[in-house]
Formats: C-alpha cells, structure tokens, sequence
C-alpha cells in the first residue's frame, strides 16, 4: 500500500497515464512518484470499475473517499510497525554489541510476528532505525574486528591523517571493522572491492600491522654486482674523450656512449640503461663536458701507470697526490645554512678583501695524511719546497710517488733538475732521502686527484659561511682541520675513507671512476 498522500491533480495524472497505456513503472518516472504509490491508486481505479471520464466528473470530496486510503488499513500499517519497534527496542543491546547478523535478526523478528515485514522492507525500516538511534549499520560478525591492539590504534589513528593513501585505506578498513560497519560500506568509502577489504582485515588478524610491512625485495647479489661493475666502465669510458675510440665527435652522447661501451667492453648496454646508471651516478651530460673528460691522447697510458704503480705499492713506498687550494680571499663568504623560516641569509657582494692565501697540500694515499702549508704564489719554488718537506718527513722510505695535474709548474726544468739531483748517487749517500718518481695525470682530469676530495670538504667546513678577520684566523682553522683529519686516520687506518671528514665527495682512494672535483665547492 501507498504510504504517500498525494494531491488531486497528481491522482488523476496517474488515472491519464494509465488508461493511455504507459506502465506503472513509466507513470513513476513521469510524475517522480513512488511505484508503491502508483500501484496503489491503479489498484483502487481498478477495484471501483470506472472509466477515466467518471474520474473527471467526479468532485473533490467523492474523490476523497473514493481514493484515500481508509482508519481501518491504516491502523493495520501503524500496528505493525509499532511492533517492528518495539522488537528492535528489545534487541537494542545485542545490536549495538553487533552480536547478531541482520538477516538473523529479521528471522527472529518473522518467528515472532509471522505477519510482519518481508525482508526488504524489514531492511529498510531497520536501516532508518539505526540511523536515527545513531546505531552503525551492523555487518557480518565473521568480518568484525573483535580487537585492536592499543599501540596499533595510535599508529591507524595517524595512518588515517597521513597523506599516503594507502595507509589511509588501510586505517579506514581496520578502524571501521572495529567499530562494526558493514563491509560494504566500508568498501564503497574507500572505492575498493570487498573482496579486498577482506583480504586487510585477513591480514591484521593473522599478524597485526606487521601484515602490511613492505616484504624486502630479494636481491641477487651476482645481479647487483654485475651492475656495478657496468657503472664502473660507463664512468671510466665518460673520462676518455670519444675520439680515442674513433667516434668523431666532441662529446658524448648516449648513442655514442652505447656504441663505445660495446665496442670496448664487448658487451651491449642500452641508451636507457646507460642514461640511468648516469643519474643514479650523479652525473648529468652538462658536468661531462665541463668535468669528467680528459682530451690528453695519453690518457690510457698515465692512467695504467698510476694504476699500476698503486696496485704494487709496497710498504716502504708512498704515493702523494699534490694540488694547491686557492687563491683564496678572506671575506664574508656565502654558503648553505641553517637559517629560521622566513629570513633570508644575505652577504655583501662588494667587499674589502682582508688578504688571500693559497694552501699547498700532499695527501698520501695509503695512510691518508696530509702536509700542507701555505704560499703567496703558485710556481715551481714552491713544488720544490713541498719536495724538500716531503723528502725529510719521509726519510726513512725507499720511493715515493708525485702525482698531480698539468699546470706549467709542476712539470718546470727547474722542478725536474732538482728531482734529478735528489735522486743522484751523491745526494742519496749524503741525506738518506728516498727516491722520487714523477706519475702525472693527464691533462684536464682533475677528477683524477685525489686531494681535490680532500680540498672540496675543506671548503665546506672551513671557508664556506665563513667571515674571518684576518689571514692568520683562517690558517688556525685549516691547520685544526687537517690535524683532526689525520688524527682520525691514524687512529682508524684501516677504515680510511669510511668517515668522510667535511663531506668529502669520494673517498680518497684513487679510482679512475672518482669525480674528486666539484667546481662549485671551490
């Protein structure tokens, strides 16, 4: 039966529409009734066996009686759903403690009243119910979370705030499971399948939120180490400029690069995987041509002789990379810091320079040390003053190794004269000194030179952010600094490299895949 009161002018639009032919279902559409409602009046036209015109002539008052539902019906209607509430008013509690299923309930409800509500309208009553006695809508009690850990209620709670979305389902699935919502609803406000809600709350019962933690990705050692190794020849190939592999070209390119890794490792490598293995190296094309090429056509050769001569060092042999850091001016100097929200960091552009230094330093690569001192130029007197200092520093050594880049100084006739004399018989005999061998790099690699790593974290630590007042503060700093680092590394020589003092870029080890340089830490 209807339970909607219509007006006049709808009842005979119904009674038009009907006795034209359209259906129950189109006379719902058309006049945005309900199709209870329409069946109602259709069934109560029918009953009375009147035509449309008698609809018509009929006043308002006989159409009243005519139509509206009678006490008698309506008493039956209230009755029953008085009955339906009181019921539910008794199952208060259980439904609530979500101890009992809706279609059990309702199969209680039909025990009881046999002449009750079928089981649609028994749903939608109960569902009303519910929401207006602020009671969720219960769900199967196989699908409720009977119990959420107290530490896990805290994480879920930050989970559901967490821009991560998939934290967010998950928190929304285990905290409404909990609370009792149907699995249904559940799905439908995260628009997932309840197939997969299921499959959370699985999960959570077996082992809590440790379910839902990323499982580690196997990894194939022998995979990762192949890789490596392909990183390895992709940056010893970028060094090398691509005429020496007779690729007419200036610079690299990804296609080239592919080319030459096939042609001198006899392996492919793919223009894709090589742009990644740059990336994931930190390397971009821009900083291959201003950085990473040596254009020297010996390159190979001094490169193998360094190598070697590294790989055969013995115990009483040292090997020195030599550069000179500078000329540095004592200013304000700008750099990264931490400043507070809001403010800005400023330095003034036009200064007064309160002096300049250079500071001329040896690192020796198996112990990591380094002798420094300080110059007023950069020119072979001063090579020939770090040859003396290392000479007597370290005279108790058989050889030691000199290597540095191409600048005019360090490969002078003066320099070399002196190498000579140092190395002759008689000078030998007199002072005890070890023999000094030359192992240059080639030209434009300063990528090459070790000590390059160590000056970029000087400049970090030390003269980055600085603003010294004289020459003489700024040197104290540099000396402190060196001697906490060779302190460290003579306490810890067998972990050298591992602690990078001054956020050093490498290690400071020699590799022909090391970029120790980085201009603008300079």
């Amino acid at each position: 039966m209807a339970n909607q009161t219509i007006s006049l002018n709808a009842l005979k639009k119904i009674l038009l529409l009907f006795t034209n032919g359209n259906s129950k279902r189109s006379i719902s559409k058309q006049t945005k009734l309900a199709r209870n409602t329409v069946r109602y009046y259709i069934k109560h036209f029918l009953i009375q066996q009147i035509n449309f015109e008698d609809i018509q002539a009929l006043n308002n008052n006989d159409l009243i009686k005519l139509f509206r539902k009678n006490k008698a019906n309506s008493h039956t209607v209230s009755e029953r759903n008085n009955k339906l509430i009181i019921f539910l008013l008794r199952s208060e509690k259980r439904i609530r403690n979500n101890e009992i299923t809706q279609n059990v309930l309702w199969k209680e409800y039909l025990k009881e009243y046999p002449d009750g509500y079928r089981s649609s309208q028994f749903n939608l009553k109960f569902l009303k119910w519910c929401k207006t006695n602020g009671i969720l809508q219960i769900s199967s009690k196989r699908w409720r979370l009977l119990s959420i850990h107290k530490d896990d209620i805290l994480i879920l709670k930050k989970w559901r705030h967490s821009n991560d979305r998939r934290k967010w389902e998950k928190a929304v699935v285990l905290l409404n499971a909990y609370e009792g919502r149907s699995i249904k609803s559940i799905a439908q406000s995260i628009e997932r399948s309840a197939d997969k809600v299921k499959d959370w709350i699985r999960l959570y019962e077996r082992d809590r939120l440790n379910s839902f933690n990323k499982k580690p990705r196997k990894t194939n050692k022998a995979k990762i180490e192949q890789i490596e190794i392909k990183k390895t020849n992709l940056i010893k190939l970028i060094h090398e400029t691509p005429s020496i592999h007779g690729i007419n070209r200036a610079s690299w390119s990804l296609k080239t690069l592919s080319a030459a890794y096939c042609k001198v490792f006899n392996k492919s490598l793919s223009i894709s995987t090589i742009s990644e293995y740059i990336r994931s190296e930190g390397f971009s094309f821009k900083k291959a041509k201003k950085t990473l090429t040596s254009p020297d056509p010996d390159y190979r050769e001094k490169l193998n002789k360094i190598t070697s001569i590294l790989s055969n060092l013995t115990n009483r042999e040292k090997f020195f990379s030599v550069d000179e850091y500078g000329p540095c001016s004592i200013k304000i100097k700008g750099g990264t810091s931490l400043v507070k929200n809001g403010e800005a960091k400023t330095y003034p552009q036009r200064q007064k320079s309160k002096g300049f230094l250079i500071c001329t330093g040896a690192l020796e690569l198996s112990t990591n040390q380094v002798t420094h001192f300080y110059s007023l130029k950069k020119n072979t007197y001063e090579m020939i003053k770090l040859l003396e200092i290392l000479i007597v520093k370290y005279i108790g050594e058989e050889r030691i190794f000199f290597s540095w880049d191409s600048a005019s100084w360090h490969a002078s006739k003066k320099l070399i004269t002196k190498i000579e004399e140092i190395n002759s018989p008689e000078y030998k005999a007199l002072h005890a000194t070890p023999f000094v061998v030359l192992a240059p790099l080639p030209s434009s690699a300063q990528f090459l030179n070790v000590i390059e790593s160590v000056f970029s974290g000087l400049a970090k630590a030390i003269i980055h952010n600085s603003d010294y007042n004289s020459v003489d503060e700024c040197k104290s700093a540099i000396d402190q600094y060196f001697a906490e680092r060779n302190s460290y590394f003579r306490e810890h020589p067998k972990r050298a490299g591992n602690k990078i003092w001054g956020k050093e870029l490498v290690k400071p080890v020699f590799s022909e895949a090391h970029n120790c340089k980085d201009p603008k830490w300079r």
